[in-house]
């Protein structure tokens, strides 16, 4: 996630000639040769291996934070307590109280904090959210969003610190779950209450011998205990009197970043596939019964598309999200005025998905408590 931050500022003068150019001085890692290898890669004045230097540097004026979950709050408070503005990669820290931790933090120094819930960049879930708050799918029933991946489905992945509590929090409810609630309160708006159930699925892995970098295989050795959950399905019902799903697993054999939503409303339907992430499914009219549902390709117009492409159905990537993510930070560090998603977000999907963990525990249905 460092490199994808890294080539976002980069390729910002490329897609938004307007906007402000942030010069990369430092680039930080606790391993010194992946920290100098970044900053000649991406031409940073600096390579550091303590982040604290980087919090200290004058010169410096916003950060990003691509640490483990277990990080967030010590770092991202540290940031925003310096007065510099934040970029932090999704769930921000462990739980609730790390995310409000930030946002408090945040609202007293009066900096800008982005998150890094980048699905709801892609200009088709513009498109999407155009369609449902402009009425053409009618008033939204009930909808689904799923978010499979088998970045953990092999049983000799290394017991990294994506598997214990104290560092990786709650496993794939914050790592690809909180994408989905996220989609969810973007599309459809808040959630009234949860019930949900989740599993661990691959109950022991190998302890690494060394640093591991992204999702690596570690056979042979000590096994301990996967401590956070591989599964969780829960049901929502919307402030608005919709029901909906939210699906997430990391280890699903056979589905790579199967990524999207189906909503359906009273007179239409809508539904996006990451992988397919220029197209939408749509169905609106009057026929109710046997709708035709065709293809609506992304095009200039819909979202920040046009910065990338200039005509409909060229494709886009992952990377993609990412600069529109860093020109919505940089737009709310010129303007004094949140644009994308925000600290506020993250604390909002925080209390969502401590709701589906309590209901876990006591079985009923569970309400996101307000701090």
């Amino acid at each position: 996630m460092g490199r994808v931050h890294a080539q976002a500022y980069a390729r910002l003068p490329h897609h938004f000639p307007d906007s402000a150019r942030p010069e990369l001085v430092a680039i930080a890692d606790d391993i010194p040769e992946r920290a100098v290898d970044a900053a000649r890669q991406f031409g940073a004045r600096a390579a550091v291996t303590g982040w604290r230097a980087i919090v200290h540097d004058p010169k410096i004026r916003a950060v990003s934070v691509t640490a483990p979950n277990f990080l967030h709050r010590e770092i991202g408070t540290a940031v925003v307590n310096a007065g510099k503005h934040l970029w932090i990669e999704k769930p921000v820290g462990l739980n609730v109280s790390d995310a409000v931790a930030i946002a408090r933090a945040a609202q007293r120094q009066g900096v800008s904090v982005a998150v890094g819930f980048n699905y709801r960049n892609a200009p088709a879930v513009a498109a999407a959210r155009d369609l449902i708050e402009t009425g053409r799918l009618g008033t939204i029933t009930h909808a689904r969003f799923y978010f499979l991946s088998d970045y953990a489905a092999h049983p000799d992945g290394a017991l990294s610190w994506r598997f214990q509590r104290a560092r990786g929090g709650n496993g794939v409810l914050g790592d690809l779950a909180s994408h989905g609630v996220d989609l969810v309160r973007y599309l459809l708006g808040d959630v009234d209450s949860v019930v949900a159930d989740t599993a661990i699925f691959v109950p022991e892995r190998s302890v690494p011998s060394g640093a591991t970098s992204g999702h690596q295989l570690a056979s042979g050795g000590q096994r301990e205990p996967v401590e956070n959950e591989d599964y969780v399905f829960a049901q929502l019902r919307l402030a608005s009197g919709a029901r909906c799903t939210v699906e997430a697993s990391r280890v699903s054999v056979g589905e790579q970043n199967a990524y999207g939503f189906e909503i359906h409303g009273t007179t239409g339907m809508v539904a996006w596939d990451f992988r397919r992430i220029g197209e939408l499914r749509v169905a609106a009219g009057s026929a109710f019964q046997d709708q035709a549902t065709t293809t609506r390709y992304a095009g200039p117009g819909d979202g920040e598309y046009a910065a990338f492409q200039p005509a409909s159905a060229m494709a886009m990537g992952y990377d993609e999200l990412k600069v529109i993510e860093a020109h919505r930070f940089v737009q709310s560090i010129e303007t004094n005025s949140p644009v994308g998603a925000t600290i506020s977000d993250a604390v909002a999907t925080a209390q969502v998905i401590e709701a589906i963990s309590t209901s876990v525990r006591t079985g009923g249905w569970e309400k996101p408590q307000s701090v």
